[in-house]
């Protein structure tokens, strides 16, 4: 089969295909919810090993490193040597990595976990955003792509959330809260495994050459500005994930381990939420929403923490959380639609390596510079840093002038 032709299958609509969408779906939902089962869980890690701020966003960076050290490697091979073929054994690494927090609660073993963690999800992003691609046009040829791109981002996005509200759910009522989490989520994630093994394969094998993932920006502007919004959506992620459950345990006095789980939920929510009701928006019109939600929601994060506000910083982390998943579902429709079918998993592998940089640097420097000046002081260094990015993904989008 020529590659000017597409790199899926050659079948007839099926009703497989249909069930194997939401299959799909279903396991990718729940390989992001694992992703963030540690993150209500950390205050808790730090009461029994004395771990400071610092070591936990270090353990949270190893995630996002394991994820950018897979998407180079193996992010985009599921273009030639077929979805199935990626996703079962990306799946299978992150049950090791649950495997891995109940054996241990030292920090080589957490790091050790979250990088293996974030191998598997490297793994799992692009290959199941491609797959879910695949399956929606062999289920329905011709069909708008709306479906797709609301429940990859809904199944990416909203799992994160859901897999933080579990846990801190369990962490609350459970007499092993730093155990439960991961057997439950390592359950489902072996019964993922299974149904994705009966799922229709969408891409024909080739024999290419293998080469590490490139970064490329060859569509233009139009990519730019899609990486440059993926970055500030995780971004405002990755400080949900890793440091808000501090925050609130600290500044704000609230050391639920439900509410923790809460919070991250709400901005996870809200962002899945809003992907699904703005399925009608232009492209332009996502980004304008996008980027009005996550400067005001940023900037009310930032006097909920001055004012010692828990609804105000709860209020300004679900509108940026909604902010940034309106941004982030822009950034996939733009680059599914410009990319060419034998390179689509190749090209949303570049985004999640953007995505994820933003996930972890900015994560990583809040924790660093909490040692030196207080955690107010630094939100509000982040929130001038966010905006002026905001402003430049502005300028990307906004049309040439002829």
């Amino acid at each position: 089969m020529s590659l000017l032709l597409d790199s899926r299958v050659a079948q007839r609509p099926t009703t497989s295909h249909g069930r194997g969408f939401w299959t799909v779906a279903a396991a990718f939902l729940i390989a992001m919810a694992y992703s963030t089962v540690p993150a209500p869980l950390f205050p808790l890690y730090v009461a029994r090993e004395g771990f400071s701020t610092f070591a936990i966003t270090v353990v949270f960076a190893a995630f996002a490193v394991g994820v950018v050290i897979s998407l180079v490697l193996a992010g985009h091979v599921s273009d030639w040597v077929g979805r199935k073929t990626v996703l079962i054994p990306a799946l299978g690494l992150e049950v090791v990595s649950a495997l891995l927090f109940l054996t241990s609660t030292s920090l080589p073993v957490l790091i050790l976990a979250r990088v293996i963690n974030g191998l598997g999800v490297g793994m799992i992003a692009a290959t199941a955003t491609a797959y879910l691609y695949d399956l929606h046009t062999h289920h329905r040829p011709g069909a708008s792509p709306r479906r797709f791109e609301i429940v990859s981002t809904a199944a990416n996005i909203g799992g994160l959330g859901v897999g933080a509200l579990v846990a801190g759910v369990l962490a609350q009522y459970v007499s092993s809260p730093l155990s439960t989490p991961y057997v439950v989520l390592a359950v489902l994630l072996v019964a993922s495994m299974i149904a994705v093994a009966l799922t229709p394969e969408t891409v024909v094998k080739k024999q290419v050459p293998y080469r590490p993932q490139r970064i490329s920006t060859d569509h233009g502007r139009g990519y730019l500005a899609a990486g440059a919004g993926a970055f500030s959506a995780f971004a405002v992620f990755g400080v949900f994930t890793s440091v808000s459950p501090g925050f609130v345990a600290g500044e704000l006095h609230h050391p639920s381990r439900t509410l923790a789980g809460l919070v991250v939920f709400i901005v996870f929510g809200g962002a899945a939420l809003a992907q699904t009701v703005t399925g009608g928006l232009s492209l332009a019109a996502l980004r304008k929403l996008g980027l009005g939600a996550q400067a005001i929601g940023v900037l009310l994060v930032v006097a909920g923490m001055d004012a010692t506000s828990f609804p105000l910083f709860l209020a300004g982390g679900a509108i940026a959380g909604v902010g940034a998943g309106v941004q982030f579902k822009a950034a996939i429709g733009a680059v599914a639609s410009m990319a060419a079918p034998e390179k689509r998993g190749e090209a949303l592998a570049s985004l999640f390596f953007i995505a994820y940089l933003g996930l972890s640097l900015p994560s990583l420097s809040i924790g660093l510079a909490t040692r030196f000046l207080d955690p107010t002081t630094v939100m509000t260094w982040f929130a001038g840093i966010l905006l002026m990015l905001l402003a430049g993904v502005a300028a990307l989008a906004a049309p040439k002038r002829s």
